[in-house]
């Protein structure tokens, strides 16, 4: 027998192998096997505005927006060339692998140039901008523990 909570804002369906639970406005789906352990399949990221000089597209999905988890958000950026992001002093630690072109990490103290293939690792509590001055821009995927939120981040210009 399945046990699960719901509330108005959740639509469930419940087949004879698994539980359906999609959160009005998420996208996700909660599975559950014959033992009750729960897994669950992201169907597509939200798309979530950026700060920045231009356009950026933020793919989450998984995060306080599009799953609800507060403990690590995932998401795919892809950035224009010229795009630039207002320095920031999050509370999070941030994970960050270029999957095409060039990202541009700057901290107090240097600046990086992480190529497609290579990855970043900035800790909590370190001044932080990211760029895209190359003719391709960058994709790249960044994980943060815990969650982004913009409660956390502290970008410059909210100071």
């Amino acid at each position: 027998m399945l046990r699960f909570q719901s509330r108005s804002f959740f639509g469930i369906w419940i087949t004879e192998s698994e539980v359906r639970i999609k959160p009005i406005g998420l996208h996700f789906f909660k599975h559950f096997n014959q033992n009750n352990i729960m897994a669950i399949v992201i169907k597509s990221p939200s798309i979530i505005e950026a700060a920045g000089t231009k356009p950026k597209i933020i793919e989450e999905y998984v995060g306080r927006v599009n799953s609800r988890h507060e403990q690590v958000s995932i998401a795919k950026m892809t950035s224009p060339s010229g795009w630039v992001e207002p320095g920031q002093t999050p509370e999070f630690d941030e994970y960050t692998m270029v999957l095409k072109g060039e990202l541009t990490v700057t901290t107090k103290k240097e600046s990086f140039q992480v190529s497609a293939g290579q990855a970043i690792v900035v800790e909590k509590g370190e001044w932080i901008q990211y760029s895209t001055p190359h003719p391709e821009g960058a994709e790249y995927v960044a994980v943060c523990l815990p969650a982004f939120s913009m409660e956390t981040v502290h970008r410059d210009d909210e100071v």
